[in-house]
């Protein structure tokens, strides 16, 4: 199937983790460039756009020579931000690729993977998710588990651990899946997605994701084995720092 691919980078600037996180330096570019540059990597992609609320961004994004659209400030979530972008393109995508602009070192064969979801038509939503390797990930509530059907659908994603060891044996890490936050979509599944109302389970679980699924949509998922490195606050760019220096 030849589809039509378009990734978008949703960037703000105000986070109250982190602000000003897509601009800090990272060896001699910014975070946001270096998103930018490995999603140009992806061969299934046509085209890659950062979506900003924030003139910074904006015109450094300009001045590395990317693609960048100005969107609302209103916005939830980058899911909103990726479809207020698909608005205004003057284009048609088939799919719609969510990339993560904390990600610097995002590996394009995870994109390019993420995309081959949706070689199966009936693919609505698609994402990807790692089997946990470390016991200690499993009690990390910033690292979502999935449960998976065996046609590789999510079945529920939580902070918790699922599915839960009633036997009380050692645990077997191979049953615990953690979900990267990387998202594809139909476009037109995009914009009935951000038209849907805040569900329980997501209020519960701060999981956007969920909200879908409690809507009756299917997200099918993809298993990688490559690591990525999100910065999420100053001492994970610290820690990746060192990583750096070390190698």
């Amino acid at each position: 199937m030849n589809l039509k691919v378009i990734g978008i980078i949703p960037a703000r600037y105000a986070s109250s983790r982190f602000p000003g996180k897509p601009l800090v330096d990272i060896s001699g570019k910014s975070m946001i460039q270096r998103v930018y540059e490995q999603a140009q990597k992806a061969t299934s992609i046509s085209k890659v756009i950062v979506a900003t609320d924030d003139d910074r961004i904006m015109e450094h994004v300009k001045d590395f020579g990317g693609e960048v659209i100005m969107t609302a400030s209103s916005h939830q979530s980058g899911t909103d931000r990726c479809a207020e972008v698909l608005q205004k393109l003057g284009e048609t995508y088939d799919i719609a690729i969510n990339i993560q602009g904390d990600e610097p070192f995002i590996n394009p064969k995870q994109i390019d993977l993420l995309v081959a979801c949706f070689e199966a038509e009936e693919v609505q939503i698609a994402t990807l998710v790692k089997r946990i390797g470390k016991e200690e990930d499993l009690a990390n509530p910033n690292k979502p588990k999935v449960v998976l059907d065996k046609y590789k659908n999510a079945i529920y994603f939580s902070r918790h651990a699922i599915p839960f060891n009633r036997s009380g044996d050692k645990v077997d890490l191979s049953n615990y899946y953690q979900h990267i936050g990387i998202y594809g979509f139909q476009s037109k599944v995009l914009n009935e997605i951000t038209q849907l109302s805040q569900s329980h389970l997501e209020k519960m679980e701060a999981l956007e994701q969920l909200r879908w699924i409690e809507n009756g949509y299917k997200i099918r998922t993809a298993i990688t084995d490559l690591e990525t490195i999100a910065i999420d606050t100053p001492e994970d760019l610290e820690k990746l720092a060192n990583i750096l220096n070390n190698n």
